[in-house]
């Protein structure tokens, strides 16, 4: 489901989030309940807001006075989430698009169409090689190639928006964090949800106190994005209009496999391409914990699932992090523990709930005076209800996520999710996911060092070779 857009609202911005493909609708389908409006008439509503605003409200953010009228703007990965995205930085009217680039022929035709005047790549080297005034990129390939272009965007001196998990490898994390920082530049992780009102009213009530510190919190998403099976033993034809070479990038040559299994659909799946559903969703569901809570990088973990085979990443993982203690902690350490596919929080901890039923995807945060439910997507709710029934519970106002990377490109805003906070975020989800192939192995962090203290073979997973010719300074 890709954003809702009219011609009348082209060029104005949006107050809605947007998010993975399983997320959008609901978002959507909230923000027209909150404000009691159906489909149509929201619309009508904005585009005469909208309207109006370019004459009477200066303050609208982006007509005021700025560093830098227009964006010179280039998208690497313009299908799927990446189409979605683009839409959502096209409605600002001093965006200016001047490039796309991607491997599947069907999505640049879509953009060239909409905007005749833009370049198209396939080869996204080609695309920032010959495109010498851009101001900005946004990335939203597979996860194995978000780190290269990444980075090699932010080497010509460009501003990032990149898709989460920001990088498939862990030693990929550190390095943008670093540079991104050496350099200045403006960064932003795809994390939508981060700057809704649901995630921000969770992280501002921990911040109160309203729950007391935080003894020990459980994160979960009912996806499974892994495979249990062996690599089929077949090679099929490339589908006409897939550069099949561009798309494996930086991974190693292989055969193409047709049905879905590495192109369009499951390349989640793949240990080499995705990050399995912890990758995928842990950097949504985890990130108002890391937020409210304050997290750092974990002192160790462990994996009590079931480990990847030689190709895929598998089903049902249950990681154990152990966290130094915060302000917003009751002990030394606090536990943080995610689960996927089948794998649910132990029944003590969903009978916090009082009967309700645990949503499909969320979190429960247990403090000293109380318990926090962040379901993904709903406001927060809290425990004992009892407890907490009388007291008015402010929300706190939603922001967009797109305008605000954009306001801070153009020197008039700054960025929640920039790469300081989305580096060591999408770090600790991906040391989960070295962690599953050592079951019950609890492994020993160092940080500083980009590490483990006691994993040879785990360390050898923090980051891997790219292939000949795809070699990124800085990276592998």
């Amino acid at each position: 489901m890709m954003p809702v857009q009219t011609a009348a609202l082209r060029g104005r911005p949006l107050t809605t989030v947007s998010t993975d493909h399983s997320t959008r609708k609901i978002i959507a389908m909230k923000n027209t309940l909150q404000t009691g409006l159906n489909r149509r008439e929201f619309l009508r509503r904005a585009a005469l807001a909208a309207a109006a605003a370019s004459f009477t409200a200066p303050w609208v953010p982006h007509l005021r006075a700025a560093a830098k009228d227009t964006i010179l703007h280039a998208a690497v990965g313009v299908g799927g989430q990446g189409g979605s995205d683009l839409e959502m930085f096209t409605h600002f009217d001093y965006v200016k698009l001047v490039a796309v680039a991607d491997v599947a022929a069907e999505n640049t035709a879509r953009w060239k169409k909409e905007f005749p005047n833009i370049r198209v790549y396939t080869d996204w080297r080609q695309l920032l090689d010959k495109e010498k005034q851009l101001d900005s990129l946004n990335v939203a390939t597979p996860d194995h190639m978000h780190a290269p272009i990444a980075m090699t965007a932010m080497q010509r001196g460009l501003h990032v928006y990149c898709q989460k998990p920001m990088t498939h490898d862990v030693s990929e994390a550190r390095a943008l964090t670093k540079f991104a920082a050496e350099k200045k530049l403006i960064t932003q992780m795809g994390i939508q949800i981060h700057s809704s009102s649901e995630y921000r009213t969770a992280v501002q009530l921990v911040h109160s106190g309203i729950i007391g510190k935080i003894k020990e919190v459980h994160a979960w998403s009912n996806k499974k994005w892994g495979d249990m099976e062996a690599k089929p033993d077949r090679t099929d034809p490339v589908p006409a209009g897939l550069a099949w070479n561009d798309w494996l990038g930086v991974c190693a040559d292989r055969p193409f496999i047709g049905g879905g299994y590495y192109h369009p659909g499951s390349w989640r799946k793949r240990l080499d391409f995705g990050t399995g559903t912890f990758g995928d969703m842990g950097c949504h569901i985890y990130d108002p914990v890391f937020k409210a809570v304050a997290l750092t990088s974990p002192l160790s973990l462990k994996s009590l699932g079931p480990e990847p085979n030689r190709w895929n990443w598998s089903i049902n993982a249950k990681i154990e992090y152990v966290f130094p203690r915060t302000p917003f902690t009751a002990g030394d350490t606090v536990n943080v523990t995610w689960y996927d596919g089948d794998q649910k929080p132990p029944q003590a901890v969903l009978a916090l709930l009082e009967g309700e039923e645990a949503p499909g995807q969320g979190s429960i945060l247990i403090g000293t005076d109380g318990v926090m439910c962040i379901p993904h997507i709903a406001q927060p709710k809290l425990y004992p209800k009892a407890k907490f029934a009388d007291r008015k519970l402010e929300r706190v106002k939603g922001l967009n996520h797109y305008e605000q990377w954009l306001e801070a490109v153009r020197g008039t805003g700054q960025c929640s999710a920039n790469f300081d906070y989305s580096g060591p975020l999408t770090e600790t989800v991906l040391l989960g996911g070295v962690a599953t192939r050592f079951k019950d192995l609890t492994l020993e962090l160092d940080s500083a060092n980009v590490r483990f203290k006691n994993s040879t073979a785990a360390n050898a997973l923090l980051k891997r070779a790219y292939r000949q010719g795809w070699e990124v300074k800085g990276l592998a």
